[in-house]
């Protein structure tokens, strides 16, 4: 790492990035960007997916080398050379997707590279005792014991939250802290935040999430197509006005117009129950052709399981499943796709992309069969015509079909895994939350797909932990609690109010009925 005394510099200001410049082959990333942090503040950084926020933050981190500019970190001009540097230097990254080893414990992950030693064996005790200081420094009810692997999602994003803390950093960037935490969950962060203000700690806060933003941030940074477009306080700019500086023009409704008109019953699911494990119970509902149903609750109330169930990818121990009249068996993907099922998964690098591949290949991976000709030989001319639709149907931003998926911004990701399925032509899209770490633009295309979906008069499922997602794009909507349905209410005759208090029908009800029934 190299370091430059640098004179003169705002005592206020912790870190500073100027007029940084980076270029990939086939596209500049960054252009001449600039950001300035301050002690004790938060900085939201915004735009839209591929506007180079996170290719920023990874040359403070020193994940990339950047081509041009300064970063001035305490008076000092930096480079660092890689993330162990930045970390030992007060920098810390809470990625959006987590980096995490699911076989080890909590505090094995915390303290993964700098293990606290007793001579030339790991000091267990101290590690558990520090770890424990953490978790109730912050409020964190985690067993430090516990297998990361074990953990919901929204746990394992607070241990590494908590990672970051433990490195005494200055800066920490929060890139989608809140995409897997609840409401309450929410509030928990920003607690943390304010706390970590308070000592003087200066926060990089990377969110599609308007409300949040104007909630914890002190300033914002607004960027677009990999160029610096606007710093402003917080509560001198409003959320029309960010939107139009992230998007370059006006988005005057968050939702597409409902075009969409449910009719006949297309999907029926009587009484499905997968008890190997606390999970879904007796689970009975309609779908109809064209219509959008939503699928509300906690964490823990056993969405994803019911979406999973559905389509094969988890044991169902008993129930039925009707599409167009006719009774189904999908009792793994392969066969729920041939029925017409896909299924848009939550984490998008867990079990969404092929991180290691290319674009074409996460493109028509679901409908390989399609590709097979007569000699056994795959049909290139066919791939490349289905890839080139995604990509322009799906507005993705790359240089190539042929560019890896791994270096693309994570909302492009997932309109490849959304264009993907869509290649299938399904007749139920079952989505789970879809539009997680989605900027606003994204998201409005996504919804018209969900509608363009419905005119079609297919069936689409979507699970969201946002409320007004929810109540904006969905025609009726279904809340799970505990693994049971606890009500279905149509959406232009509910409220938030009327979600949540379904939400927690059955949240105490003792999870081992599930095997005593």
């Amino acid at each position: 790492m190299t370091s430059t005394k640098i004179n003169n510099l705002d005592d206020k200001s912790l870190l500073e990035m100027i007029n940084i410049s980076k270029e990939f082959p086939g596209v500049k990333a960054l252009d001449q960007v600039r950001l300035k942090v301050r002690k004790g503040s938060v900085h939201a950084l915004m735009g839209e997916n591929g506007a180079g926020k996170s290719t920023l933050m990874k040359c403070l981190f020193g994940i990339y080398k950047k081509d041009e500019g300064q970063i001035i970190f305490e008076g000092k001009e930096i480079n660092f050379e890689s993330s162990k540097q930045a970390l030992d230097s007060g920098v810390s990254m809470v990625h959006q997707e987590l980096n995490q080893v699911q076989s080890t414990t909590v505090m094995d992950n915390i303290w993964l590279g700098r293990f606290p030693k007793r001579g030339f064996f790991i000091d267990e005790e101290k590690m558990y005792n520090d770890t424990l200081k953490i978790f109730k420094d912050l409020d964190i009810s985690v067993d430090p014991r516990e297998k990361v692997g074990n953990l919901p999602v929204s746990e394992s994003q607070m241990v590494e939250i908590a990672k970051a803390v433990s490195y005494h950093s200055k800066i920490i960037v929060m890139d989608e802290p809140t995409s897997s935490l609840t409401e309450k969950e929410v509030g928990h962060l920003f607690k943390i935040i304010n706390a970590l203000k308070d000592r003087g700690v200066g926060i990089i806060y990377i969110s599609h999430k308007m409300e949040e933003i104007k909630q914890i941030a002190d300033e914002v940074t607004i960027m677009r197509d990999g160029k610096w477009i606007a710093t402003k306080d917080t509560d001198d700019i409003t959320m029309d006005e960010i939107i139009k500086l992230m998007v370059g023009r006006d988005l005057t409704h968050r939702f597409p117009p409902k075009t969409n008109k449910p009719g006949d019953v297309i999907l029926e699911v009587n009484n499905l129950t997968a008890s190997y494990q606390p999970s879904i119970q007796d689970v009975s509902f309609t779908l109809r052709k064209g219509e959008i149903l939503g699928i509300a609750g906690l964490v823990g109330a056993k969405r994803t399981e019911l979406i999973e169930s559905i389509f094969g990818a988890r044991n169902v121990n008993s129930g039925e499943i009707y599409l167009n009249n006719k009774k189904l068996n999908n009792k793994n993907p392969y066969i729920a796709i041939k029925n017409g099922f896909a299924l848009v998964t939550e984490e998008r690098r867990a079990t969404g992309i092929f991180g290691m591949l290319d674009i074409s290949f996460n493109s028509i991976i679901a409908n390989m069969d399609k590709y097979v000709k007569w000699n056994k030989l795959l049909d290139e001319k066919q791939i490349k015509k289905d890839t080139d639709w995604v990509i322009d149907s799906m507005s993705v931003k790359t240089p190539s079909h042929k560019t890896l998926i791994s270096s693309l911004s994570g909302g492009n990701q997932q309109k490849v895994i959304v264009g993907r399925w869509l290649l299938t032509e399904p007749e139920i899209l079952l989505l789970d939350e879809p539009t997680r770490g989605i900027d606003v633009g994204a998201k409005y295309e996504i919804y018209q797909l969900m509608i363009d979906l419905g005119n079609k008069e297919k069936g689409v499922i979507m699970v969201s932990s946002e409320m007004p997602e929810l109540l904006g794009i969905t025609d009726r909507i279904l809340v799970m609690s505990n693994g049971r349905v606890a009500g279905i209410v149509n959406t232009e005759e509910t409220t938030q109010e009327e979600i949540l208090k379904l939400s927690a029908k059955y949240l105490y009800v003792r999870r081992n009925e599930y095997a005593e029934n």
